[in-house]
Formats: C-alpha cells, sequence, structure tokens
C-alpha cells in the first residue's frame, strides 16, 4: 500500500500544527521550509485540507493556516481522505459474471485499516512528539 506524497506531506503538516501552533497561523513558506517543499505545490496541499474543514487560512500580515477543527477531533483518516479521497485502493479489473472475491477481501482489509485510523488522532501524537522535547 502505498500514499501519495502529498498525504504525507498533510500528515507532517498537521501533526506540526496541532504540536506547536493550534491557534496561531503558520504561513505557508515556513510550512514548506519545515519539510523542504516548494510553498507552491504545499498550497495545493494546503487548499485540500482548508475545504475538508480540517484547517483554516487567516489572511494579513500575520496570517496563515490554524486549525479550524479541534486538534482532539482530527484523525489520520480525515487528513487521508482530504488527499487522497474515499475510493477504495484496489479495484478489481477483471470482468466477473458476479461479486469478485477478491475485491471483498480487499475492501474488508481496508476498512479493518481506516477503522485504526480513525481512532488514531492526531493529537496523540503530538503529545508524544511533545514528551521527546
Amino acid at each position: 500500500m502505498k500514499y501519495s506524497k502529498a498525504t504525507n506531506y498533510a500528515l507532517h503538516t498537521m501533526l506540526f500544527l496541532v504540536a506547536h501552533t493550534p491557534d496561531k497561523p503558520v504561513g505557508v513558506q515556513q510550512l514548506a521550509e519545515r519539510q523542504n517543499v516548494s510553498p507552491t505545490y504545499l498550497s495545493k496541499i494546503l487548499t485540500k485540507l482548508v475545504k475538508a474543514g480540517l484547517i483554516e487560512s487567516a489572511s494579513g500580515a500575520n496570517g496563515g493556516y490554524r486549525l479550524r477543527r479541534k486538534q482532539e477531533e482530527i484523525s489520520f483518516l480525515d487528513i487521508i481522505h482530504a488527499i487522497e479521497g474515499t475510493a477504495s485502493l484496489f479495484d478489481c479489473t477483471l470482468d466477473h459474471p458476479s461479486e469478485c472475491l477478491i475485491q471483498q477481501e480487499m475492501v474488508k482489509a481496508e476498512g479493518q485499516m481506516e477503522d485504526y485510523l480513525r481512532g488514531k488522532m492526531m493529537s496523540e501524537l503530538a503529545e508524544k512528539m511533545r514528551s521527546w522535547h
């Protein structure tokens, strides 16, 4: 299973926002520099996170991005769905007369993984991170 680089950047960006600046806006430049990625590319990812209602953008001299939802309510799955969408990772390409048994098993496995990711909150990881420093 492989998620896109965009999901990687989104997860790291959200962890930073939760761990360091839950209420204070952070500029795209600073967020991009932390991950050594282009601000233009990261902006596209941030736009998806805004559309999903996870963060909001604040304009002005002290503008940037900050959490929109309570940090305790943001799961890994929320972030992954904001970037990747909710379609199944596996898509059977064979033309079966009935339901594909392999597809059924893959969907079950994805469901179990999604249950785990739905229960894994960014705030838990942020707490671990803070205890390391």
